[in-house]
Protein backbone atom coordinates (compact mmCIF):
# COMPACT_ATOMS: atom_id res chain seq x y z
CA UNK A 1 0.00 0.00 0.00
CA UNK A 2 1.42 3.45 -0.76
CA UNK A 3 1.55 6.67 1.81
CA UNK A 4 0.51 9.78 -0.04
CA UNK A 5 2.64 12.67 0.25
CA UNK A 6 0.67 14.79 2.32
CA UNK A 7 0.26 12.07 5.03
CA UNK A 8 4.21 12.03 4.71
CA UNK A 9 4.82 15.43 5.00
CA UNK A 10 2.44 15.39 7.84
CA UNK A 11 4.19 12.34 9.80
CA UNK A 12 7.57 14.22 9.28
CA UNK A 13 6.47 17.67 10.44
CA UNK A 14 4.30 15.64 13.23
CA UNK A 15 7.63 14.48 14.04
CA UNK A 16 9.42 17.89 14.22
CA UNK A 17 7.08 19.47 16.34
CA UNK A 18 7.10 16.88 18.65
CA UNK A 19 10.63 17.07 18.80
CA UNK A 20 10.78 20.71 19.56
CA UNK A 21 8.18 20.54 22.44
CA UNK A 22 9.98 17.64 24.10
CA UNK A 23 12.80 19.59 24.06
CA UNK A 24 11.43 22.78 24.98
CA UNK A 25 9.77 20.63 28.19
CA UNK A 26 13.17 19.36 28.93
CA UNK A 27 14.54 23.31 28.91
CA UNK A 28 12.08 24.20 31.05
CA UNK A 29 12.53 21.14 33.85
CA UNK A 30 16.46 22.53 34.15
CA UNK A 31 15.55 25.65 34.77
CA UNK A 32 13.12 25.24 36.64
CA UNK A 33 14.72 22.40 38.91
CA UNK A 34 13.73 22.24 42.53
CA UNK A 35 16.01 25.15 44.10
CA UNK A 36 14.60 23.86 47.30
CA UNK A 37 15.91 20.48 46.86
CA UNK A 38 19.34 20.60 48.78
CA UNK A 39 22.09 19.24 47.17
CA UNK A 40 24.49 17.11 49.91
CA UNK A 41 27.83 16.09 48.62
CA UNK A 42 29.20 13.08 50.16
CA UNK A 43 32.78 13.87 51.76
CA UNK A 44 33.31 10.25 52.42
CA UNK A 45 30.56 7.79 51.62
CA UNK A 46 32.07 4.80 52.14
CA UNK A 47 34.11 4.49 48.19
CA UNK A 48 35.53 7.79 47.26
CA UNK A 49 38.82 7.41 50.14
CA UNK A 50 41.20 8.79 46.92
CA UNK A 51 39.58 12.60 47.94
CA UNK A 52 41.61 12.11 50.86
CA UNK A 53 44.98 12.68 51.49
CA UNK A 54 46.97 11.74 55.17
CA UNK A 55 49.73 14.01 56.95
CA UNK A 56 51.42 12.82 59.88
CA UNK A 57 53.71 14.47 62.56
CA UNK A 58 57.25 13.75 61.32
CA UNK A 59 56.19 12.45 57.81
CA UNK A 60 55.65 14.21 55.03
CA UNK A 61 52.29 14.98 53.41
CA UNK A 62 51.11 11.48 51.64
CA UNK A 63 52.32 9.33 53.90
CA UNK A 64 50.12 7.17 55.91
CA UNK A 65 51.97 5.93 58.46
CA UNK A 66 51.90 2.55 59.36
CA UNK A 67 48.25 2.48 57.62
CA UNK A 68 46.27 4.25 60.15
CA UNK A 69 43.92 5.66 58.46
CA UNK A 70 41.70 1.95 57.03
CA UNK A 71 39.35 2.21 54.36
CA UNK A 72 37.08 -1.09 54.93
CA UNK A 73 34.02 -2.07 55.12
CA UNK A 74 32.14 0.83 53.28
CA UNK A 75 34.13 2.72 56.32
CA UNK A 76 36.68 5.23 56.84
CA UNK A 77 38.56 4.60 59.97
CA UNK A 78 41.65 4.55 61.94
CA UNK A 79 43.18 1.74 63.26
CA UNK A 80 46.72 1.31 65.41
CA UNK A 81 48.35 -2.37 65.72
CA UNK A 82 48.99 -4.23 69.08
CA UNK A 83 52.58 -3.50 68.91
CA UNK A 84 51.93 0.40 68.27
CA UNK A 85 53.34 2.83 70.88
CA UNK A 86 52.50 6.77 71.00
CA UNK A 87 55.45 8.64 70.05
CA UNK A 88 53.57 12.24 69.58
CA UNK A 89 53.15 11.11 65.84
CA UNK A 90 49.21 12.91 65.49
CA UNK A 91 47.76 12.38 61.98
CA UNK A 92 45.25 14.37 60.25
CA UNK A 93 43.50 13.46 56.82
CA UNK A 94 42.65 16.30 54.87
CA UNK A 95 39.30 16.45 52.25
CA UNK A 96 40.44 17.60 48.91
CA UNK A 97 38.35 20.54 48.82
CA UNK A 98 37.97 23.64 51.20
CA UNK A 99 34.80 25.64 51.82
CA UNK A 100 33.78 28.70 53.39
CA UNK A 101 29.74 28.42 53.96
CA UNK A 102 28.22 25.45 54.33
CA UNK A 103 26.82 22.73 56.98
CA UNK A 104 28.25 19.53 57.78
CA UNK A 105 27.20 16.03 59.63
CA UNK A 106 28.79 13.08 60.13
CA UNK A 107 28.44 9.92 62.05
CA UNK A 108 31.27 8.30 63.92
CA UNK A 109 31.46 5.60 66.58
CA UNK A 110 34.70 5.17 68.87
CA UNK A 111 36.14 1.51 69.10
CA UNK A 112 38.34 -0.74 70.85
CA UNK A 113 41.54 0.44 73.01
CA UNK A 114 43.36 3.49 73.06
CA UNK A 115 47.52 3.02 71.35
CA UNK A 116 49.89 2.18 74.35
CA UNK A 117 51.11 5.41 75.96
CA UNK A 118 48.50 7.43 74.34
CA UNK A 119 48.09 10.33 76.43
CA UNK A 120 44.93 10.27 79.19
CA UNK A 121 43.41 13.60 77.27
CA UNK A 122 42.99 11.42 74.02
CA UNK A 123 41.29 8.60 75.15
CA UNK A 124 37.84 8.13 73.00
CA UNK A 125 39.29 11.60 71.84
CA UNK A 126 38.87 13.10 67.82
CA UNK A 127 37.78 15.50 65.98
CA UNK A 128 36.14 17.54 62.80
CA UNK A 129 39.13 20.32 61.97
CA UNK A 130 37.34 22.86 60.25
CA UNK A 131 38.68 25.75 58.15
CA UNK A 132 41.65 23.97 58.26
CA UNK A 133 45.16 25.52 56.68
CA UNK A 134 46.27 24.09 53.58
CA UNK A 135 47.87 20.76 54.10
CA UNK A 136 50.60 22.01 51.82
CA UNK A 137 51.54 24.28 54.41
CA UNK A 138 51.66 22.27 57.14
CA UNK A 139 55.12 22.03 58.78
CA UNK A 140 56.91 18.45 58.42
CA UNK A 141 57.00 18.26 62.35
CA UNK A 142 53.53 19.50 62.81
CA UNK A 143 51.18 18.72 65.39
CA UNK A 144 47.76 19.54 64.48
CA UNK A 145 46.87 22.21 61.46
CA UNK A 146 45.54 25.93 62.07
CA UNK A 147 41.69 24.81 62.30
CA UNK A 148 38.46 24.92 64.46
CA UNK A 149 38.39 21.53 65.83
CA UNK A 150 35.15 20.32 66.28
CA UNK A 151 35.80 17.78 69.37
CA UNK A 152 34.07 14.58 69.28
CA UNK A 153 34.62 12.59 72.83
CA UNK A 154 33.19 9.40 73.63
CA UNK A 155 31.89 9.11 77.21
CA UNK A 156 33.89 6.64 79.49
CA UNK A 157 31.19 5.38 81.46
CA UNK A 158 30.96 6.76 85.13
CA UNK A 159 30.82 10.56 84.18
CA UNK A 160 29.77 12.90 81.94
CA UNK A 161 31.57 13.69 79.22
CA UNK A 162 30.79 16.46 76.77
CA UNK A 163 31.03 15.54 72.73
CA UNK A 164 30.85 18.24 69.92
CA UNK A 165 33.66 20.94 72.24
CA UNK A 166 35.53 23.67 70.89
CA UNK A 167 39.20 23.52 70.58
CA UNK A 168 41.58 26.22 68.93
CA UNK A 169 45.35 24.64 67.57
CA UNK A 170 46.68 28.15 66.44
CA UNK A 171 43.51 30.05 66.62
CA UNK A 172 41.21 32.10 68.84
CA UNK A 173 37.12 32.78 68.53
CA UNK A 174 34.92 35.31 69.96
CA UNK A 175 32.35 33.96 72.53
CA UNK A 176 29.46 35.85 72.88
CA UNK A 177 31.33 39.36 72.99
CA UNK A 178 34.73 38.38 74.23
CA UNK A 179 37.56 37.02 72.79
CA UNK A 180 38.26 33.27 74.30
CA UNK A 181 41.53 32.38 73.41
CA UNK A 182 41.97 29.14 76.42
CA UNK A 183 42.39 25.94 73.73
CA UNK A 184 38.84 23.90 74.83
CA UNK A 185 35.88 24.70 76.00
CA UNK A 186 32.81 21.77 76.37
CA UNK A 187 29.81 22.27 74.71
CA UNK A 188 26.10 21.62 76.66
CA UNK A 189 25.43 18.40 74.59
CA UNK A 190 24.86 15.28 76.33
CA UNK A 191 27.26 12.52 77.03
CA UNK A 192 27.51 9.34 74.21
CA UNK A 193 29.07 6.10 76.17
CA UNK A 194 29.77 2.61 74.57
CA UNK A 195 30.41 1.63 70.69
CA UNK A 196 27.61 3.72 69.70
CA UNK A 197 26.92 5.57 66.38
CA UNK A 198 26.20 9.17 67.41
CA UNK A 199 25.45 12.37 64.32
CA UNK A 200 26.95 15.21 65.12
CA UNK A 201 26.57 18.53 62.83
CA UNK A 202 28.13 22.00 62.03
CA UNK A 203 26.97 24.91 61.08
CA UNK A 204 30.22 27.27 59.30
CA UNK A 205 28.92 30.52 58.02
CA UNK A 206 32.55 31.95 57.16
CA UNK A 207 33.98 33.86 60.17
CA UNK A 208 30.89 35.63 61.22
CA UNK A 209 28.96 31.56 62.70
CA UNK A 210 29.80 28.04 63.60
CA UNK A 211 27.42 26.66 65.05
CA UNK A 212 28.13 22.68 67.14
CA UNK A 213 24.70 20.65 66.78
CA UNK A 214 23.77 17.55 68.21
CA UNK A 215 20.39 16.06 67.66
CA UNK A 216 19.45 19.49 66.67
CA UNK A 217 19.98 21.62 69.14
CA UNK A 218 23.09 23.92 68.86
CA UNK A 219 25.49 22.91 71.88
CA UNK A 220 27.82 25.67 71.42
CA UNK A 221 28.87 28.34 69.01
CA UNK A 222 31.35 31.22 68.42
CA UNK A 223 32.24 33.68 65.91
CA UNK A 224 35.20 35.91 64.41
CA UNK A 225 37.90 33.22 63.90
CA UNK A 226 41.72 34.30 63.91
CA UNK A 227 44.86 32.65 63.23
CA UNK A 228 46.54 33.19 66.95
CA UNK A 229 46.62 31.30 70.53
CA UNK A 230 49.77 29.06 69.85
CA UNK A 231 48.36 25.51 71.36
CA UNK A 232 50.40 23.80 68.20
CA UNK A 233 53.97 22.77 67.38
CA UNK A 234 56.33 22.52 64.77
CA UNK A 235 53.96 24.87 62.44
CA UNK A 236 56.00 26.89 59.77
CA UNK A 237 56.06 30.74 60.46
CA UNK A 238 54.79 31.68 57.05
CA UNK A 239 52.10 29.60 57.86
CA UNK A 240 51.03 31.11 61.30
CA UNK A 241 49.69 34.64 60.28
CA UNK A 242 48.69 36.29 63.80
CA UNK A 243 45.59 37.75 63.56
CA UNK A 244 44.55 36.82 59.94
CA UNK A 245 40.64 36.22 60.08
CA UNK A 246 39.36 32.55 59.37
CA UNK A 247 36.72 32.66 56.64
CA UNK A 248 37.29 29.69 55.21
CA UNK A 249 40.00 26.26 54.75
CA UNK A 250 40.02 22.81 54.26
CA UNK A 251 38.26 19.81 56.50
CA UNK A 252 40.31 17.12 58.45
CA UNK A 253 39.82 14.23 60.47
CA UNK A 254 42.69 13.03 63.44
CA UNK A 255 44.41 10.06 64.35
CA UNK A 256 44.86 11.09 67.85
CA UNK A 257 45.34 7.38 69.43
CA UNK A 258 42.02 5.90 69.59
CA UNK A 259 40.55 3.62 67.46
CA UNK A 260 37.04 5.44 65.45
CA UNK A 261 35.02 4.62 62.37
CA UNK A 262 33.10 7.29 60.23
CA UNK A 263 30.09 6.01 58.04
CA UNK A 264 29.11 8.94 56.29
CA UNK A 265 30.43 12.65 55.89
CA UNK A 266 28.58 14.90 54.35
CA UNK A 267 28.77 18.20 53.12
CA UNK A 268 25.93 21.13 52.11
CA UNK A 269 27.51 23.93 50.56
CA UNK A 270 25.86 27.26 51.37
CA UNK A 271 28.04 29.14 48.32
CA UNK A 272 26.56 29.02 45.17
CA UNK A 273 24.83 30.86 42.47
CA UNK A 274 21.90 33.16 44.18
CA UNK A 275 20.83 34.61 40.62
CA UNK A 276 17.41 33.16 40.45
CA UNK A 277 17.08 32.72 36.90
CA UNK A 278 19.74 30.67 36.39
CA UNK A 279 19.62 27.07 35.69
CA UNK A 280 21.56 26.08 39.11
CA UNK A 281 20.25 29.03 41.98
CA UNK A 282 19.20 27.30 44.82
CA UNK A 283 16.69 29.40 47.38
CA UNK A 284 19.47 28.22 50.62
CA UNK A 285 22.81 29.51 49.50
CA UNK A 286 24.04 32.52 51.83
CA UNK A 287 26.75 33.41 49.79
CA UNK A 288 27.31 34.37 46.37
CA UNK A 289 29.71 32.79 44.18
CA UNK A 290 28.19 34.87 40.27
CA UNK A 291 30.89 32.84 38.73
CA UNK A 292 29.40 29.44 39.54
CA UNK A 293 25.82 30.36 37.82
CA UNK A 294 24.80 28.49 34.94
CA UNK A 295 22.33 30.16 31.98
CA UNK A 296 20.62 28.45 29.30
Amino acid sequence: MSVSKSASTYTYFHFITLSIILLLCSSCAETHADPDKEDWIALFDGANYADWTPKFAGYELGENHKNRFVYADSLLSVRYAETDSFNGNFGHLYYKKKFSHYKLKAKYRFVGEQMKNGPGWAFRNNGLMLHCQDPKTVGLQQDFPISLELQLLGGEGTKARNTANLCTPGTNVVMGDSLFTPHCINSNSDTYPGDRWVDVEALVLGDSLVQHIMEGQVVLEFKNPTIGGGNIEGYLESAYQQGKELNEGYIAIQAETHPIDFKSIELLDLCGCMDETATNYKSYYVKADRAACVYK
